[in-house]
């Protein structure tokens, strides 16, 4: 990736972020994060990764988020200044589900590995 689309990435991350901060009250949405942004090349489209802290809540937060997408979008392209403002999905970030996955794995191999010891 270019040094001008990780700068633009970065920089709708952050904006997106202090929208949903500051602009987007919904106590229903619950404690979300961006995660990480993607710019297509041509800056035409924004793939923008969230994660919802409430498993049961997740799909709720994102039809949310996408019917307020245009809503985001505008304020976004007041706040930053490019030529064309890229259109924006949203994407659920499961990163933690498999981190703690793995976790579990990891933990089931020592608890098997401290038995099998113990065994012997």
């Amino acid at each position: 990736m270019s040094v001008r689309l990780d700068k633009v990435s970065s920089m709708i991350k952050d904006e997106i972020s202090l929208i949903f901060l500051h602009k987007i009250q919904d106590p229903k949405l619950g404690l979300l994060t961006i995660t990480n942004v993607k710019v297509t090349p041509d800056l035409r489209l924004a793939k923008v990764y969230i994660s919802v802290y409430d498993k049961e809540k997740r799909e709720y937060c994102l039809e949310k988020i996408e019917e307020l997408s245009g809503f985001i979008r505008s304020i976004l392209a007041k706040r930053i200044n490019i030529k064309h403002v890229p259109d924006l999905k949203f994407f659920i970030d499961d990163t933690l589900d498999y981190v703690e996955k793995m976790e579990g794995l990891f933990k089931k191999i020592h608890k098997d590995d401290k038995q099998e010891d113990s065994e012997s």
